[in-house]
């Protein structure tokens, strides 16, 4: 049974995922274990499940994508606009699948895993505004429809 924090249909539970992402995604890499491509993954879901958080809080369904190109062509065809600097979260859709299997994973430079957190703040940053309200990390279960 899941508990009320997770909450599909609540886009503050993707959200809060999206931050939990987004968190591990910009922290240094202390240990050479550490793959950046693992943590360019994490930037890519993180931009992912804020932009579906978005789309449930404006009633829209979607795909089971891990497109960032699709999910914001949807966020804008819901008539929010979306900033340009947002939009450059396109980038992240490579890390996708990239980031998941050892065959497909091309090495990422220090450069790369920067500029993919930095997207991916900006997407998580926009979409706290685009829902409005408590911050997902406050443990808010307000809903909103």
């Amino acid at each position: 049974m899941p508990s009320s924090g997770s909450d599909p249909t609540d886009p503050r539970v993707w959200l809060r995922r999206a931050v939990s992402n987004l968190v591990r995604a910009e922290q240094e890499p202390i240990r050479p274990e550490i793959l950046l491509e693992d943590l360019c993954f994490d930037a890519q879901q993180a931009a992912e499940k804020a932009l579906k958080g978005v789309l449930i809080h404006r009633g829209v369904e979607f795909p089971r994508t891990h497109s960032i190109r699709e999910l914001l062509r949807l966020v804008e065809a819901s008539g929010v606009s979306v900033p340009p600097d947002v939009g450059e979260a396109r980038e992240l859709t490579v890390y996708a699948v990239a980031g998941r299997y050892a065959d497909t994973a091309e090495t990422v430079i220090r450069e790369e895993w920067q500029r993919a957190a930095s997207l991916a703040r900006r997407v998580v940053a926009w979409a706290e505004q685009a829902i409005g309200g408590t911050s997902p990390s406050s443990g808010s279960t307000q809903r909103h429809r």
